[in-house]
Order: C-alpha cells, then structure tokens, then sequence
C-alpha cells in the first residue's frame, strides 16, 4: 500500500522537479557583431607616373624673340681621337645664352650629331633640340661652320668601326689623331651669314630635305651625360648670357666639355676681356673651304664654285698676342750696354797725289 502512495508521489516530484529544471534560464550567448575587413591599403605609384624635370637641352623651349648672330670663333683642336664635334648655339634661360661647342665623345659608334636649332613658328621661336642619330637629319639650314654647312656634315665619317676626319674642314693635331683624309672638292658657303634660326623674319629659308626627313623618323639617342654637365654649367655662367657680352663670348669654344678655362678655350671675336685662349693647333693636312662661314678655320682658303679657284682669306688675328696670324710678335728692342763704346777716330782724308812738274792746276788757263 506504501508503495503504491509512494509512487505517485515519485512521479509527481520528478514531474515538479522537470518543470522547475525547465524553468531555469541560461545566460544568452554573447552577441557577435560582423565587420567587414578594412580596405587593403593602395599601391605605391608606378615610376613612370613619378614627375622628373627635363633639362632644358632636351626640352622644346620658346621664346618671343629671336636669338642672337652666331660668334666667329676658331676651333680648338679634337683633344681626344674618335671625338666629334658638337657646335655652339644659343640657349634660352630667362634670356638667352651661349652655349659652347665643344668636342665630346659619342654615345655609340656609328652615330652622328644633329645640332639644335632655333625656329619661327606660330609667332614665337621654338627650339629643336639636337640629337645623336646614324646620319644627319634637320637643322634648320643654319650654318654652324666646322663642317655643318646647314645641310649634313662633312667634317668626317665613320669607317668601319672608326672615325675618320676631314683635315680640310675640321682642326685635329695629328699626333693626336692618326685617322684622317683630306677633302679639297667640299664646297663651304663663302657668304657671311650668322644668322642663328630658321624661318620668320630675318631667318634662314630652308625645308628639310627628303633625305633629312627620313633620318629624322630614325631612331635618337639622347644628349650625353657629359654634353647635360656642359649644358648646365654654361647657364650658370653670368659672363655668357648675351647681355652681358653682346654676342661676342669670351668663351666660344672648348677642347672639352665644361672645361671653361685653360688651354683649349676659346674666344670669339671681339670678346670683351676675354681670359688666356689658346690659339688652336692647325692640322698638317692642306686647308680648303670656309674661311668667310661663321666659325671657319684660320688661314683655310674658300672655294670659289664658279671660278673653280681657291682664294685665301685675310689674316686673323692671334687669340693671345693680337698680332696678325702667320707674323711672329715684335721683340722688344736690346737693351743698352751698360758702358757705351768708346767712338772710332775719324778715318784720315788720302793725301793728295803731286802732280808732275809742268802739269796745270785746275783753274788754270792755257
């Protein structure tokens, strides 16, 4: 009988403790709250996009007025072989400047030199920087002398593997340079003219030739290293802009780059105070041509086209005595002894001859 009270009773309290387990309420889980990752952080710019200046050498610069005449200056003699010539030009940098031609060595062989050149367009002048190429493209038919007449170049040429020089147009000192040949048939303008641009009033007239069109589609290499550091030390130079010398600067030209004073500097004409300049070496081989272009070399005669004659320029001066070229300088006189010689004696008359007994003296009468 117990039992059976007992077991209902069991189950009642295990039902009682069933719903007061449920009852109990457990602690809610924490709350997770999503969010999204940051963004990833942007990429560097590429190098390409970093802006670097350009030198001016390189760079199309404008100007509103037109450059000065080119200087008459000589060239110094290629100090080193296989150098080329690179002539001078005016450089605008807030007003304009000389820079000046100079030897340089090539990038490559087998490429040449294509100067720059000032140009009249659109009403401003532009200029066209100049570049290394295997031939010679376009520049303005200005005529820079020592062998850029205004159309190519023939102050040399490569020959297989080696610079050759053209001793008729170029000054190379020939215990230096070893590989040359002479070409009297090259026919050099004989007429001064220094203009300095092309087009517009008072420029040259001149198109670029088919020829010059074609090498200007070929591939360029840039100004050297070396030609950028004669570039940028020449418009730093206060005594090369045109207002202060003039057009006539007293450093025309260099043997090397950015060597602007000692041997090898060269003066133009009429450079106010100028330093020492050495007066190039001529070369051994005949000269022909140019004596009358802008920056022809001294004592080389011009060609006549006509006449088929060569006619000897006048004498230059020297670029460190003034003394006309090819007549040495005057010597100071000797200086007195320091005890004058004592004077001769008077040389005595001849004593008269006696005439014979007889004879008559001059006056006399028969």
């Amino acid at each position: 009988m117990r039992f059976r009270i007992a077991q209902p009773l069991l189950v009642i309290s295990l039902a009682a403790f069933a719903a007061l387990a449920g009852c109990v309420v457990s602690a809610p889980p924490p709350r997770v709250v999503y969010a999204p990752p940051p963004p990833p952080p942007p990429p560097p710019p590429p190098a390409a996009a970093v802006t670097v200046a350009t030198p001016a050498i390189d760079a199309e610069v404008q100007a509103s007025e037109p450059p000065p005449a080119l200087p008459e200056y000589e060239q110094p003699p290629c100090p080193e072989d296989g150098w080329l010539w690179t002539p001078g030009y005016w450089a605008w940098n807030g007003g304009y400047y000389w820079i000046p031609g100079t030897w340089v060595a090539p990038p490559r062989v087998g490429v040449l030199w294509t100067p720059g050149y000032w140009g009249f367009v659109g009403g401003v002048y532009l200029f066209h920087a100049g570049y290394w190429g295997p031939h010679i493209g376009f520049y303005g038919g200005v005529n820079y002398g020592f062998g850029y007449g205004g159309v190519g170049f023939v102050g040399g040429a490569w020959r297989g593997g080696v610079f050759a020089y053209n001793t008729a147009v170029v000054n190379v000192n020939v215990n230096v340079v070893h590989n040359t040949y002479v070409n009297n048939t090259v026919i050099n303008n004989t007429t001064v003219n220094r203009t300095s641009f092309n087009g517009g009033p008072g420029g040259v007239a001149a198109q670029p030739t088919p020829a010059e069109r074609t090498a200007m589609q070929e591939p360029h290499v840039p100004p050297t290293p070396a030609q950028r550091q004669h570039f940028t030390e020449a418009v730093k130079n206060p005594a090369l802009s045109a207002k202060a010398n003039g057009g006539h600067p007293a450093i025309a030209a260099t043997a090397r780059p950015a060597s602007f004073s000692g041997p090898g500097v060269v003066a133009a004409h009429g450079a106010p105070g100028h330093p020492a300049a050495v007066t190039p070496a001529p070369s051994r081989g005949p000269a022909a041509g140019g004596g009358a272009a802008p920056g022809a070399r001294p004592g080389a005669a011009a060609v006549n086209p006509a006449a088929g004659k060569s006619t000897a320029p006048p004498a230059t001066q020297h670029a460190q005595t003034g003394h006309p070229a090819g007549q040495p300088a005057a010597h100071p006189a000797a200086p007195p002894a320091a005890h004058p010689a004592a004077p001769k004696p008077a040389a005595k008359a001849p004593a008269p001859k006696p005439k014979p007994a007889g004879a008559k003296h001059e006056g006399e009468r028969n």
